[in-house]
């Protein structure tokens, strides 16, 4: 009977991403002429949860580092049409094209489209234009309304009021502020950059995505 020797230790099959094993595009098998490398190796994916930021340091070929986000809780997320970047809370993973299930578990990968707090960006708007949006009124509908300025200067004033003439928001977005939540997709990879960030859905690309969530 064949005895194991324990000086060497126990045996873990490691991550490999070589293709050798696969079959040809033709059906055929390929010659298996040699074992595993280093340079074809892979690790555990990060399975970025949220939470209070915890990110590892990974030593990469070459003296590369990656930053694997473990627990991540805000990001920097751009509103696109309004030319508006800022740091804000991710609140919830709403919808993952590629697996529901790293939506039941909230894992944040790129590409998921996420929930996040609508408060900075509803001030900066304020403070911008001048005018209150994601006001609640009757019947559920939301409305803007303005804020007073009569106390500023005429310089001032004459500012929001040519500000004010070229601004447009669509209802969807109007809706989400009233909330306080805004939906969002993650264009960062935050296993491998160690940051969560993304921008602001809205337009048919916001469409498409309600129409998703509400399907599913």
């Amino acid at each position: 009977t064949y005895t194991p020797n324990p000086s060497f230790g126990p045996f873990t099959m490691g991550i490999t991403r070589e293709g050798t094993h696969k079959r040809r595009h033709t059906g055929g098998r390929r010659a298996q002429f040699r074992k595993k490398r280093k340079f074809e190796m892979g690790r555990p994916g990060a399975m970025t949860k949220i939470g209070e930021a915890r990110i590892h340091q990974v030593r990469c070929r070459g003296g590369n580092i990656k930053h694997r986000a473990l627990r991540l809780d805000s990001g920097n997320f751009s509103w696109g049409t309004e030319v508006c970047t800022r740091k804000v809370r991710v609140l919830d993973v709403a919808y993952n094209a590629s697996n529901n299930e790293l939506v039941r578990t909230k894992t944040l990968v790129k590409g998921a489209i996420v929930l996040i707090d609508a408060h900075p960006f509803k001030s900066w708007y304020e403070a911008h234009y001048g005018v209150k949006i994601g006001v609640k009124k009757g019947g559920g509908a939301t409305e803007v309304e303005e804020v007073d300025h009569s106390a500023a200067s005429k310089q001032i004033q004459e500012k929001f009021k040519k500000r004010a003439q070229g601004r447009t928001l669509e209802q969807a977005l109007d809706a989400q502020f009233a909330s306080g939540r805004l939906y969002a997709k993650i264009t960062s990879r935050p296993g491998q950059t160690g940051r969560c960030d993304g921008y602001v859905l809205e337009g048919p690309e916001l469409a498409f995505y309600q129409k998703q969530l509400h399907k599913k």
